[in-house]
């Protein structure tokens, strides 16, 4: 094979190669040490969940959020739950801090 042959093949496998890339190498959120998940891109809107018929008497809707996993933003759907007396379900949230999107976990809280 010829040195302009090889030269050419070299060239079409680099730039096949170059095209396998599918992800930034730092995605634009992560969750650092302490669960805490910070993102730079803003959730979606949620979405209008369906709420189905409850599974036994008293349960408690848990509505979904927009979770964070792998570098995007990912639904997680609502559910029930036992309800927990003496205490009231304080909803997944995502607040901006300095520019940067924080998720604040969902949990039952007194009162």
């Amino acid at each position: 094979m010829s040195t302009s042959k090889v030269i050419i093949v070299a060239a079409l496998c680099a730039a096949t190669l170059s095209a396998c890339v599918i992800a930034p190498a730092r995605p634009y959120g992560y969750a650092p040490e302490g669960g805490v998940v910070v993102a730079d891109v803003a959730p979606p809107a949620p979405y209008v969940e369906t709420v189905p018929l409850a599974p036994f008497l008293g349960a408690v809707w848990i509505g979904g959020y927009w979770g964070f996993r792998g570098g995007r933003h990912e639904w997680v759907p609502g559910r029930y739950e036992a309800p927990r007396p003496g205490y009231r379900w304080e909803p997944h949230r995502w607040v901006q801090h300095d520019g940067r999107w924080h998720l604040e976990g969902g949990a039952w809280r007194r009162g």
